[in-house]
């Protein structure tokens, strides 16, 4: 079946909106909620940790809604580079787009390398007197497949991602129809005392750390929009497939974060001693039908972990592509593979980046982890491009916008609330980590950086400003020829 070429650069359009859907739901729903359970129940001191997950599905809501907009307007390969570049080009030059490529080349890949160290932590429940050299081994092993995977056209990918994606479902559903069959009412809506004291710092510190664990399991309802220069009529099918993908993902992960404290205990979660405080989904598997069900389901679990990394890697690597090609990153990103049309260093070096994460993380706890990834996003990425949106109002009006977002502005003043409260918490909920100093230092490189690439490329502030406004007068994505 014949594409419609892309103006990105010789991408071609051929994700629809259903495998668009199954994109961003593989990589929202990997292997995320199966080992966050136990640290969002941590984080809240019991079953109202349910809290966590609605806040996170509101904050996903109110900032898909900004990508929407924005993928839906400028639909090229690279997401937030593309719209950092065209709103910050009129005071700051390259400076903004540059930040975010440097920062999305380490915390992209890092956050795959989460679901890499779950995919271990899972496959423990089958091999239990497995050694860590062992683990470690698997999980680049794992890695290395992913991107061998990965190493062809976008048509093999989408239909592979369909198949993953089934899995994903089936896996997740299964856990949810086992907890029902099992479910304790008492257990799952029994709460500890002072549990809703909101006028206690012990609640906020805890839901600002649920907050946070809860937007990193809806991560990934962006992805498509990292490869807008590959979807079928992006002015319709971005927006829908966020939408759509951040729906279904919080009603499936309250079906099954309710049913999961309906069969477990919460205390058993926070015992580390405790195969539920791992391995929770099969510890409910086998709580109610028996340890052949448990290992199925978490082979299923596996499969959907390795989907999470592929369709994180997938879009991931899509993010250097843009910028090398214009200049604002390592011009040897900006090669595709001669027949299969993919960035190969991009993928390569986040492949790389992927395996180093895994390692370092099988050695950190995972929510400081999870602390760290999600601060370092934030300035450039998050707070950022809420920013851009307005900023795009006021100086493209023209610009054409298939999709405006909804109650305007007060989704954008959600998203920003929503994300300054996760940064403002961090160092509160990693206690002698310092996530907020080390996003900062990172930030702090990332401008050292760019003052060196920027004295080379004798640009601002060494050089005039380069405006373009080629989305303004670009015609419609699905009004291009068709391929031959």
């Amino acid at each position: 079946m014949s594409g419609t070429p892309s103006a990105a650069g010789g991408f071609v359009r051929r994700v629809g909106l259903f495998q668009a859907i199954a994109i961003n739901m593989s990589q929202m729903c990997g292997i995320g909620p199966f080992v966050t359970i136990p640290l969002m129940v941590a984080a809240f001191g019991g079953p109202q940790a349910v809290i966590g997950f609605v806040a996170g599905a509101l904050l996903a809501l109110a900032d898909g809604l900004v990508w929407a907009e924005l993928g839906a307007a400028m639909p090229g390969s690279g997401g937030s580079y593309v719209y950092l570049r065209q709103a910050f080009q009129y005071r700051t030059g390259r400076l903004m787009p540059f930040l975010f490529v440097w920062t999305a080349m380490l915390f992209i890949p890092l956050i795959m390398s989460t679901g890499v160290v779950g995919f271990v932590q899972y496959l423990g429940y089958l091999a239990p007197d497995m050694s860590r050299t062992t683990g470690d081994l698997v999980g680049l092993g794992m890695v290395a497949l992913v991107v061998l995977l990965l190493w062809r056209g976008i048509e093999h990918i989408a239909r592979i991602t369909a198949v993953m994606w089934a899995v994903m479902i089936t896996s997740v559903l299964l856990v949810i129809v086992a907890a029902a069959t099992d479910f304790s009412a008492a257990r799952a809506f029994t709460y500890p005392a002072h549990a809703f004291a909101l006028s206690t710092g012990h609640f906020w510190v805890g839901f600002a750390a649920g907050l946070t664990i809860g937007i990193y399991d809806y991560l990934g309802y962006n992805t498509t929009a990292y490869m807008g220069a590959e979807i079928k009529d992006p002015g319709r099918t971005l927006p829908r497939s966020i939408v759509f993908s951040i729906l279904g993902i919080m009603t499936i992960y309250l079906l099954l974060q309710i049913g999961t404290l309906g069969v477990i205990d919460w205390g058993r979660m926070t015992d580390p001693g405790d195969v539920a405080s791992t391995s929770v989904a099969s510890a409910v598997m086998e709580e109610t039908w028996g340890r052949g069900a448990a290992d199925t389901v978490t082979v299923l679990i596996l499969i959907t972990a390795l989907a999470s990394v592929f369709t994180g890697l997938l879009g991931g690597s899509r993010v250097p592509y843009d910028a090398a090609r214009e200049g604002v990153f390592f011009r040897p990103y900006a090669k595709l593979h001669p027949r299969h049309r993919f960035p190969t260093l991009g993928l390569a070096t986040m492949g790389v980046v992927t395996a180093v994460g895994f390692l370092i993380g099988r050695h950190t706890d995972l929510a400081t982890l999870i602390q760290l990834l999600t601060t370092v996003m934030v300035i450039v990425q998050a707070l950022a491009q809420v920013v851009a949106l307005s900023v795009l109002r006021g100086r493209q009006p023209g610009l054409r916008r298939p999709y405006r977002m909804w109650l305007y502005p007060l989704p954008s003043l959600l998203a920003l609330a929503g994300w300054l409260t996760i940064y403002g918490y961090a160092d509160k909920n990693s206690p002698g980590r310092h996530p907020i100093e080390w996003s900062l230092a990172w930030l702090a490189l990332g401008l050292v950086a760019f003052a060196v690439w920027a004295r080379l490329e004798k640009v601002w502030p060494f050089g005039p400003k380069e405006v373009s406004e080629e989305y303004l007068a670009a015609p419609p994505p699905e009004a291009e020829p068709a391929e031959a």
